[in-house]
């Protein structure tokens, strides 16, 4: 059970709430905060002063003041105007978080929502209804609007929503759950909609499966240096401890102990070669940058997840409805950007990689890695899959949030794109799990030759949880299968978990 406080929910709640479905409540605390600023909007809506949003309309209809009979209508008409949204439906997990951070920013008591409403958000999540969010459409200022109104949708028995993975009517998805639609008061449309929380969600999902995957990186690397007969030398740490980037050292650290005790790399100990090349010797430099962008991307998402997001918002000890921007979405549009970068740069070296590991001028192993050549092309191809992944990613990287619309008749004259920015990096994680399947797919095959030789300690382990699901090639065979086999050993996290039974943890 997870009690939501507004102010202090953590990334890994999150994922246990998106992914493993564990039941959500609001803190005593929590219900006293929306209780006390929902006081505050009432003796508000009672005024006819106008105040943005609760007795005036919306973006460049802030200036018409709405009648007190009226402000309902207002609310309801808000959500129905802007559930725009095209494209597909976001991921089952992705919209369980959203729920739970718009819920999370309403129980800190600045939004002046009605308690019940954010009891309904709750029900949606506990009782598995899940609303169908296209995935386009939100600029990333203002919030995400476009997105949470089709959320909001559905506490209204409107839209769309799935229920056990079936698609309905958000009317019939409410009854089948045991569910009343709501009705919304005065300023609670705008207090659904108006925040963070669709690239929040999405970026806290992204972010997770990051940390996986830059671990799984360092092994793929670790398997290919073995597979290439390269040198550990480039990985003692006091290399790393005089440019002490913490990524550096983590990731020395990891291929350190991942190559320990190799019978590999012990044979050609005193071999000719003077150093690697640079996909091999500045894994701690490459890897290790990207480890240090996901640091700040979680110290950002942390913030961002116990922060409220609307506007206006309600400041409990003084009564005051104060307008400002805490809806726009840079500070996550930045940091989603890095991450795409930092993610994108994962899948280039891995890349070259695995070019060295196919090419027998480079890599001392039979060329393609097939031992009949000619007859047959053994990974060949898989290459150039990789090459067209890495392509792609280098059009995907380019900067969302350097990109800006006005909306609004230039009342909203400059947005964030931050959704855009955190779809992306999605994107670009997923090809770059696929890459290094590949060079997982590719390694193992070339260690296939060095037989009866093995690798090290935890390199043993990777190897052998390859080869458990996936045989070595020996004539040609479709790859796809095998592809996807490993780059769901990768992403559902088992290679890694794998070897830091047989190692420790890994380092990020």
């Amino acid at each position: 059970m997870i009690l939501l406080d507004g102010n202090s929910l953590t990334l890994d709640e999150v994922i246990r709430v998106a992914r493993n479905f564990e039941e959500v409540k609001l803190s005593d605390q929590g219900r006293e905060q929306i209780t006390k600023s929902r006081a505050i909007v009432d003796k508000i809506l009672d005024d006819e002063k106008p105040v943005y949003g609760i007795s005036t309309g919306f973006g460049d209809f802030c200036r018409i003041l709405i009648s007190k009979e009226k402000r309902g209508t207002l609310q309801k008409n808000l959500i129905l105007s802007h559930a725009a949204g095209v494209g597909n439906h976001l991921p089952e997990d992705v919209v369980r978080a959203v729920i739970l951070l718009r819920a999370n920013s309403l129980a800190k008591g600045y939004s002046g929502i009605k308690l019940s409403t954010v009891e309904m958000l709750l029900s949606l999540i506990n009782r598995g209804v899940h609303p169908a969010i296209p995935a386009k459409g939100s600029v990333g200022a203002s919030g995400d609007l476009v997105p949470l109104s089709h959320m909001v949708l559905v506490m209204l028995g409107r839209g769309e929503a799935y229920v056990k993975g079936q698609l309905m009517s958000g009317a019939e998805a409410l009854a089948l759950v045991g569910l009343e639609p709501i009705e919304l008061g005065g300023k609670e449309g705008l207090a659904l909609i108006n925040g963070t929380q669709v690239m929040t969600a999405v970026g806290c999902t992204v972010w997770h499966d990051a940390v996986n995957l830059l671990k799984a990186a360092d092994v793929a690397a670790a398997l290919s240096i073995e597979a290439l007969h390269g040198t550990r030398a480039a990985f003692d740490q006091r290399i790393s401890q005089i440019r002490p980037h913490l990524g550096q050292l983590a990731t020395s650290e990891n291929m350190w102990r991942l190559t320990e005790d190799s019978p590999i790399i012990n044979s050609h100990a005193h071999c000719t070669k003077v150093q690697d090349a640079y996909s091999l010797r500045c894994v701690p430099q490459v890897h290790g940058a990207s480890k240090d962008a996901l640091r700040r991307v979680e110290e950002t998402l942390l913030i961002e997840i116990n922060a409220a997001t609307d506007n206006p918002l309600i400041m409990p000890d003084t009564g005051e409805a104060i307008s400002g921007g805490n809806f726009h979405g840079q500070p996550i549009a930045l940091v989603m950007d890095y991450l795409k970068l930092a993610l994108s740069e994962i899948g280039n070296i891995s890349e070259r990689r695995i070019n060295r590991l196919l090419d027998t001028h480079l890599s001392e192993l039979p060329a393609f890695l097939t031992a009949f050549p000619g007859e047959n092309s053994g990974l060949m191809i898989t290459q150039y899959t990789a090459a067209a992944l890495i392509s792609e990613n280098k059009v995907l990287v380019h900067p969302a949030s350097a990109d800006s619309i006005p909306t609004s008749a230039n009342q909203e004259d400059h947005v964030s794109m931050g959704t855009i920015a955190a779809r992306q990096a999605a994107e670009i994680l997923d090809n770059v799990c696929y890459v290094l399947a590949i060079e997982c797919l590719a390694a193992a095959q070339g260690i296939d030759f060095l037989a009866p030789l093995l690798p090290g300690t935890g390199t043993n382990i990777a190897y052998q949880a390859i080869r458990k699901t996936v045989s070595h090639l020996d004539e040609d065979r479709i790859p796809a299968p095998d592809i996807q086999t490993i780059y769901r050993l990768i992403l559902d996290g088992t290679l890694v978990q794998d070897v830091e039974k047989a190692i420790g943890l890994l380092k990020v």
